[in-house]
């Protein structure tokens, strides 16, 4: 594993969103697609499951997710038959509320911890039972200031190989691959943690 040319693959593959799906499920190791069920997210699972239909798809459902985001994640889920696998916070919303009331605003000194409760611990959980090698998400560099300085495949100090087949893609072609494949969409989303759209959840800043 420590002999990949991240400068050629990158350089080869980057802007070749299936190659490079193959490419690295085609190393033949463990591997993992994470979604939200934000829009769009129906290309990257199409796109991974239409190479391996066994590849766990991980969702960390913080429990603040809008109705229709629901809906659409069990639409997905049943029209590819995927390997849903749901990681949820240790508590409930309804218990959290109970305690500490509605989530912490982005200036609030709690919503740190509050990130950390509903999204890093499930997905850091959701790491240590799938174990996976490779890990597939549908990061996009238009994004953040953040994810525009990613290459769509880079390696993680802990060896997990983080692949992002989709990041220089427009919306305008994520539409047209929906469009193409039949897939469904989402738009009615909605994510607690980062609470404006350029700003980074912390999920992939701190993996």
């Amino acid at each position: 594993m420590s002999q990949i040319d991240l400068a050629r693959i990158n350089a080869d593959l980057g802007r070749n969103a299936p190659d490079l799906v193959a490419w690295a499920l085609g190393l033949g190791q463990p591997a993992i697609v994470t979604t939200n069920f934000r829009p769009f997210e129906a290309v990257i699972l199409h796109m991974v499951t239409q190479v391996n239909p066994d590849v766990p798809v991980v969702w960390m459902d913080n429990g603040y997710n809008t109705e229709a985001t629901y809906r659409f994640a069990d639409e997905v889920t049943k029209q590819l038959g995927l390997k849903l696998q749901i990681y949820l916070p240790r508590r409930s919303r309804a218990h959290r509320e109970a305690v500490e009331g509605a989530t912490p605003a982005l200036d609030d000194p709690r919503h740190a911890a509050f990130t950390e409760e509903v999204k890093l611990e499930p997905f850091a959980r959701a790491l240590r039972e799938t174990a996976p090698k490779v890990w597939f998400t549908a990061l996009r560099a238009t994004d953040t200031a953040v994810r525009a300085q990613m290459d769509p495949v880079s390696i993680n100090p802990d060896g997990l190989i983080k692949v992002a087949p989709l990041l220089h893609w427009s919306s305008k072609d994520l539409h047209e691959y929906c469009v193409k494949h039949g897939l469904p969409n989402n738009f009615d989303y909605v994510d607690p943690t980062k609470g404006e759209d350029n700003r980074e959840c912390g999920l992939h800043l701190a993996h």
